[in-house]
């Protein structure tokens, strides 16, 4: 007899779920992940070198609890590059945004509470939501998935969320959310509550618009997520972030565990902060090729979601999956989000978007003989 999950006392929310992921395969272009494709430049790879080797002289010990010197730096790229004042007592860092989500869910979410997000959006807020105990909620979009205002303050009122999730540029759609829109959901939840706002900023670096950040001022209640994974080109190093009053920082640090960051993982992250000026020009290339795949993929005759992200979603697709597999056949690997008739690409290199756009111009032309 085979003893598997269902075997296991799961807790009853987590019955029938899968885990998270995306399909890691072997093929000559992968633009499944929204990774940055640029390999870290050779000086910086040296400065981690230098960084980790200093941290491994004193492994024997933790590391700084509270991330200090990280988070100060943290503070000083958003300054820099948003224009808005924050110092160390403004930020919070954890292994990735998804540890970010989770520790503010553990603090303002849990059982007996609830959160809501606009979906299609970012799959994890809805999966950390109910691994941390905390119901999740769907909230409406519009068929060109923007948020309604209308109806999503209804949904705010009607269910009073202890937590309000908006990811800006959205992920998988790739659409900005209008400060305007923020504003109202933050308002719409503090009448009904209050309750918390996260604005999750994964690909913020890639928008035509402005971070918004500045919005945090007189809103204790607002927190912006952000990652290293993205404009970075870090995602392997697993660093998130949030900008939020100092209040909500030191409401996270009651369910962070202790010394969650390693030394290494600071180290490294201090010395990308140190590259910032190189890496943000891989981010200007990847908007333009962003651009570019709008452009050729429109001109093929495929209808394509506005993007502000380092991804594109297109479509529309009688079966998005088997469109999917005939992409895949050619040797490129997209995301097949299980948003019904379309399907998301990661900007590449020019040479890897030149495969993709190869391979769906020769799919398209399949399709309509």
């Amino acid at each position: 007899m085979t003893f598997g999950i269902d075997d296991l006392p799961v807790r009853d929310e987590l019955r029938g779920k899968s885990p998270y992921g995306a399909p890691q395969l072997d093929v000559p272009v992968r633009l499944n992940t929204n990774e940055n494709p640029y390999p870290l430049p050779e000086a910086l790879v040296e400065r981690i070198t230098e960084r980790v080797r200093e941290a491994a002289r004193d492994l024997n010990r933790y590391p700084d609890r509270d991330a200090v010197e990280l988070r100060t730096g943290l503070a000083e790229y958003l300054t820099k590059t948003t224009g808005h004042p924050l110092d160390v007592s403004n930020v919070w860092a954890a292994n990735g945004s998804n540890e970010v989500i989770q520790q503010l869910l553990q603090t303002f979410g849990g059982p007996g509470r609830t959160a809501i997000g606009f979906e299609p959006s970012y799959s994890m807020h809805g999966l950390i939501a109910r691994g941390t105990g905390t119901g999740w909620i769907s909230g409406p979009r519009h068929d060109d998935f923007t948020i309604g205002v209308p109806a999503a303050e209804r949904a705010i009122a009607e269910h009073r969320p202890d937590v309000v999730f908006v990811t800006t540029p959205n992920n998988p759609t790739g659409n900005a959310v209008p400060a305007e829109t923020v504003l109202a959901l933050h308002d719409a939840a503090q009448a009904a509550k209050p309750s918390m706002v996260v604005v999750d900023e994964a690909y913020i670096e890639f928008s035509h618009g402005a971070s918004l950040l500045p919005l945090l001022d007189g809103r204790p209640n607002l927190v912006i997520s952000r990652t290293m994974s993205k404009a970075f080109g870090a995602a392997g190093l697993r660093l998130g972030y949030l900008a939020a009053h100092p209040a909500v920082v030191d409401a996270v640090q009651l369910v962070r565990l202790p010394y969650h960051l390693s030394a290494v993982t600071q180290a490294t992250a201090l010395a990308a902060l140190e590259h910032t000026d190189t890496l943000l020009k891989y981010v200007e290339q990847l908007k333009a090729e962003r651009d570019r795949l709008v452009a050729e993929l429109r001109a093929v005759g495929y209808e394509v979601t506005e993007s502000d992200a380092n991804f594109v979603q297109f479509g529309r697709f009688a079966d998005s999956h088997a469109t999917w597999r005939k992409i895949l056949d050619r040797g490129v690997l997209v995301r097949d989000n299980g948003v019904p008739g379309w399907l998301r690409v990661t900007a590449g290199t020019p040479q890897e978007n030149d495969a993709f756009l190869d391979a769906v111009r020769e799919v398209k032309k399949e399709q309509s003989t």
